[in-house]
């Protein structure tokens, strides 16, 4: 059986951890929703923090999401090559993903309502962009349960190819802003700009449906219990994309009203 998957935090596990030794906890269906519950706890409590700093009108609000986004970013590639380490960097993975998402929601839902300066922050825009984003995931979860979308060889395959394709033009958007190349056409509330940003909601989406089938094939397998603490990890990446990916799709369609 092929257990690719496109998500990079989940892609390298199957190629690296083999079975559970006998007499030891193996990865449980059960244990890796606890912990992927828990971690979502986390990112909740940490975001409302920054989010109440923002309200408040505390400068640090900005350190806080640096701080958040790139110690994110370390502990996750650390939790990729080191997935042993998961039961201790997921949780810290949370926190600090926590701090940025609740800097950049209370940034976009101010910027919304025309009150980026003065601190006024409209949370209708985040309230829909998380309900968006665990309609999409139970729906998700509906669709992969009920076999209505399997994850063959062919659907991975498709997926990882047009993950990567964002990706590399990501970092090559990035790119051309350095050099003061304009990129309205992507960042603006045009139509094809938000026909993009819908695009890459859909691919996010369809991410969830190999991460089900990660954490299904893994418990089936018997991993070693730590797993759980990185199947909820590698659920926890493609969320928090594809949230911020809802958010940015909202923003552009209400900067058009």
């Amino acid at each position: 059986m092929n257990f690719t998957s496109s998500n990079p935090a989940m892609k390298r596990a199957f190629e690296s951890v083999g079975y559970a030794q006998a007499g030891t906890e193996v990865m449980s269906l059960k244990g890796t929703i606890n912990k992927s519950l828990l971690s979502l706890l986390l990112i909740l409590l940490a975001a409302s923090y920054t989010w109440s700093q923002f309200a408040s009108g505390n400068p640090s609000v900005n350190i806080l999401m640096l701080v958040g986004g790139i110690g994110g970013f370390v502990v996750a590639i650390a939790t990729s090559f080191k997935k042993e380490w998961a039961p201790y960097t997921v949780p810290v993975y949370a926190v600090l993903e926590g701090l940025f998402l609740g800097g950049i929601s209370a940034f976009f839902a101010a910027y919304t309502s025309g009150g980026a300066e003065e601190g006024v922050v409209d949370d209708s825009i985040v309230i829909k962009a998380v309900t968006l984003t665990f309609g999409v995931f139970f729906a998700m979860l509906f669709a992969y349960r009920s076999g209505m979308i399997k994850a063959t060889a062919k659907f991975k395959t498709g997926v990882i190819a047009a993950t990567g394709g964002i990706a590399i033009a990501y970092l090559l958007m990035m790119v051309l802003g350095w050099f003061g190349i304009d990129l309205g056409f992507f960042y603006g509330n045009s139509w094809p700009s938000i026909g993009i940003s819908l695009f890459v909601v859909i691919i996010a989406a369809l991410n969830l449906i190999l991460d089900f089938d990660f954490i299904e094939k893994g418990a089936q397998m018997g991993l070693p219990k730590y797993m759980e603490w990185y199947g909820a990890f590698g659920l926890m990446v493609t969320l928090i994309w594809l949230y911020i990916e809802i958010l940015i799709l909202l923003s552009k369609i209400s900067s058009r009203d």
